[in-house]
């Protein structure tokens, strides 16, 4: 199934989409799981501190027990050393118990009563240590047989054994936990992964799928272009031989009527003299009012004859107007247009200042703004362009207000340039726009002489420098003729060649 523009960003935007959410939660669930983890690690570091201060303290007892025991039964001072030097390290193990329990209030008892035994045992030590010195060995041994020191001691190996149990059940749960987060941050970052490179993957397609879409396109374009363009050759050869049968047509045509338009011209002067040496004849008989024929007769000869001639005469003068505007457009047709470099803007200026003196007896005035440089394109034919637009632009100017015209120019994008022609006259009605293009189409009112060929003429010119004229109009506001031509008429001729 090809894949649409739409669809391509479509595809691509949920891609994106669902592998920000991969990332995000990706993200997110590392963050809490490495929190979770380091909470667990120091948990196990906290109880491997806490086991190693109860294992010290045990082991110090311990020596500290044995060596009371030795200097007992020996009453060797040397048995005493363990018992000296592990005497001072007692109150620092408690109080390192007492620091890693201090987070939990629970045990506070328990390291209490802790110190207390602890406290019971070395006074019963210390006690039985300083009868033996003092040569009581047997005080030293009824202090022993009380159990006193025996049940203090119990019990603290109790409480450390069970405080070391407990430690270490704490340290395996925390290990596991630890695992299986590490398990679990494992599998989130596969899974991620999986998410990540599924994305990735249907991004790829979507890509690879589209590029080809666009290729295929790109090569059905080439196509078709490699096609038009021969048509467009065919088709404007075509037009071309179409368009000179036309002018030779016109040319004949026009050729043809101008010969009997001549006679009918000829014997209407031929007439017109008759009718004068009748009239003048008829002037000088007097009017016989009796007689019927007379009187139709002088009718004739003095009223009839005279408006006919004038008739003939002024439709053969608008004929012959007529056969010289199509020889007009058939020698434009048919003469050879010459590129070469013009500057606009001098052009403006000077087809302004053709018609200074007409502009400025309205108080009108003629603005350029040209921001084109040179073109190459046949001058004559810019010349009668300009030229018709501007008489246009004074015979239809509105007598109300004061006459102001703007020639105007600017690039195109394809290598193309506009003219337009801008007044403030009287306009033309919007169901005229096309038709004032065409031949002896005229809009408005008629209070200017013209056979309606000016519009024509320009299309024309406009249309064989390879572009066409269009125009935007209210009527009782304005025009705005709008040229579009290439830049460069060398090209177009080559292309229609």
């Amino acid at each position: 199934m090809p894949i649409t523009s739409q669809t391509f960003v479509r595809s691509t935007a949920l891609l994106l989409l669902v592998g920000l959410l991969a990332l995000l939660g990706i993200i997110g669930t590392n963050v809490w799981l490495v929190e979770r983890s380091q909470g667990y690690f120091d948990e196990v570091i906290q109880g491997r501190i806490a086991r190693r201060a109860a294992v010290d303290l045990r082991v110090s007892m311990q020596d500290i027990e044995s060596s009371q025991r030795g200097f007992l039964l020996t009453q060797d001072e040397s048995y005493l050393e363990p018992y000296e030097a592990s005497l001072p390290e007692v109150e620092e193990q408690l109080q390192a118990l007492e620091q890693v329990l201090a987070p939990y209030p629970q045990a506070l008892p328990y390291i209490a009563t802790l110190r207390d035994d602890v406290a019971i045992k070395l006074n019963e030590m210390a006690e039985t240590i300083d009868l033996v010195r003092q040569g009581d060995v047997e005080g030293a041994r009824s202090v022993v047989r009380t159990d006193q020191g025996q049940r203090a001691a119990q019990a603290i190996r109790t409480f450390i054994d069970q405080f070391i149990t407990a430690v270490d059940e704490r340290l395996t749960g925390g290990v596991a936990n630890q695992r299986d987060t590490i398990n679990l941050l494992r599998w989130v970052s596969i899974a991620g992964g999986l998410i990540i490179l599924a994305v990735v993957a249907g991004a790829f397609w979507a890509v690879i799928s589209y590029t080809r879409e666009l290729a295929r396109a790109r090569s059905t374009v080439e196509e078709l272009n490699t096609g038009l363009e021969e048509r467009v050759k065919e088709r404007t050869a075509d037009l071309g031989k179409a368009n000179e049968e036309i002018q030779r047509f016109a040319y004949i045509v026009t050729h043809d009527l101008r010969a009997p338009l001549v006679n009918i011209m000829g014997f209407t002067s031929e007439l017109e003299t008759g009718v004068q040496a009748v009239k003048s004849y008829i002037d000088a008989k007097p009017a016989d009012t009796t007689d019927p024929l007379d009187i139709e007769a002088r009718e004739a000869a003095l009223e009839d004859l005279p408006e006919a001639v004038s008739f003939i005469r002024a439709a053969t003068r608008k004929m012959d107007g007529l056969i010289n505007a199509i020889l007009k457009i058939s020698r434009e047709g048919r003469r050879q247009l010459k590129p070469e470099p013009v500057n606009l803007q001098e052009l403006a200026e000077a087809s302004a200042a053709a018609v200074h003196h007409q502009v400025a007896d309205s108080q009108g005035e003629i603005a350029t703004d040209i921001r084109v440089g040179q073109v190459f394109t046949d001058r004559l034919s810019i010349e009668q362009v300009l030229g018709n637009m501007l008489d246009n632009a004074v015979k239809y100017q509105d007598p109300s207000r004061p006459l102001r015209v703007t020639i105007s120019a600017r690039h195109l994008p394809g290598n193309r340039v506009v003219i337009e022609v801008a007044d403030n006259g009287r306009g033309i009605a919007e169901m005229d726009h096309e038709r004032v293009f065409e031949l002896f189409r005229r809009s408005g009112s008629q209070n200017h002489p013209g056979e309606g060929i000016g519009l024509a003429h320009v299309r024309t010119i406009v249309r064989s420098l390879g572009g066409d004229v269009t125009l935007t109009s209210t009527l009782g506001q304005g025009t705005t003729f709008i040229i579009n031509l290439p830049r460069d008429l060398r090209g177009y001729l080559g292309n229609a060649a």
